[in-house]
């Protein structure tokens, strides 16, 4: 019997492996980038999206040595975009994963250059041979992560929270806001292992429906954790969603029928999966997670 809890620790301890070998510190006064790099990439957290990479790599049997490092790319981006989105121009947050943010804990300018720093890095990891020999794959995962995090995704996605910050949404609008701003990292996520894994365009549809469901899942998770958690459980700042005002699934829906839509997500996304058989199981595993997390 496959342990869920195991395989995530043991393939976020992977990660941060990849992660401390990639992010090494220099000498010189430069050095305070790479510790603010390194104080955002391994600083915990429940690494979630490399972990969607490497399980989806798994099912085509792609060696981890490659599966990992796509992973540590991914997770670079999505702390770049944790610390930009902390600063005060954006979210102005003082707690992530339980700790100050980059831009407290150093600076605001070394916290903007430890973002951009780490978007380029991610490229720099996936556009080396060590990542595939295939120039195509590796130009492929470079414009699948280049398209979901950009103005069509999670950069455009940010965009849209700010703006609907003075805007009343409806459940449409928001579910679009959060299939780009949460949902195309996850999506490509699992893209990435079929990318590596160099399969069929019909598998890597089935691969991108299950990434759309447990990414609104994921989101419909986090707010009902900003109306229900507290700061000491989640490790950043709850509430700020009602007090600012914005529309969220949970102040649209209520509580019950948000939880509700979340479970049908992801037994929607569990059935996608049927094709795999107990190959999948940890990807199933992962749906059920997303939901019942605490964090």
């Amino acid at each position: 019997m496959i342990d869920f809890k195991k395989a995530m620790t043991d393939t976020a301890d992977a990660v941060d492996e990849v992660l401390d070998d990639l992010l090494q510190r220099m000498e010189g006064p430069e050095n305070q980038l790479l510790e603010a790099m390194r104080y955002s990439a391994l600083g915990g957290g429940k690494r979630v999206r490399p972990f969607l990479v490497v399980a989806s790599a798994d099912l085509f049997g792609v060696s981890r040595s490659r599966s990992l490092r796509a992973a540590a790319a991914i997770e670079m981006i999505h702390c770049y975009s944790l610390i930009h989105d902390d600063l005060p121009a954006m979210d102005d947050d003082k707690l992530r994963r339980g700790r100050p943010t980059v831009h407290i804990k150093f600076d605001e300018a070394t916290a903007i250059l430890a973002g951009d720093a780490l978007l380029t890095k991610a490229f720099e990891v996936l556009a080396s041979e060590a990542t595939h020999s295939d120039a195509r794959v590796r130009a492929d995962l470079c414009l699948a992560y280049a398209k979901a995090a950009g103005d069509r995704g999670m950069v455009g996605g940010q965009m849209l929270d700010l703006v609907a910050q003075d805007h009343e949404l409806d459940v449409p609008e928001i579910t679009r806001l959060q299939r780009m701003k949460t949902g195309e990292l996850i999506s490509v996520s699992c893209e990435a292992g079929c990318i590596l894994g160099k399969v069929s365009a019909e598998t890597r549809t089935v691969l991108r429906g299950y990434a759309h469901d447990i990414g609104l899942a994921f989101q419909i998770a986090d707010d009902l954790l900003d109306v229900e958690g507290t700061a000491e459980q989640v490790g950043k700042a709850t509430g700020k969603d009602e007090a600012a005002g914005k529309a969220t699934f949970v102040s649209l829906l209520g509580a019950d029928r948000a939880r509700k839509q979340a479970n049908l997500l992801v037994e929607q996304a569990v059935n996608h999966l049927n094709i795999f058989d107990e190959r999948a199981v940890l990807l199933q595993e992962l749906a059920r997670f997303i939901v019942n997390r605490r964090s």
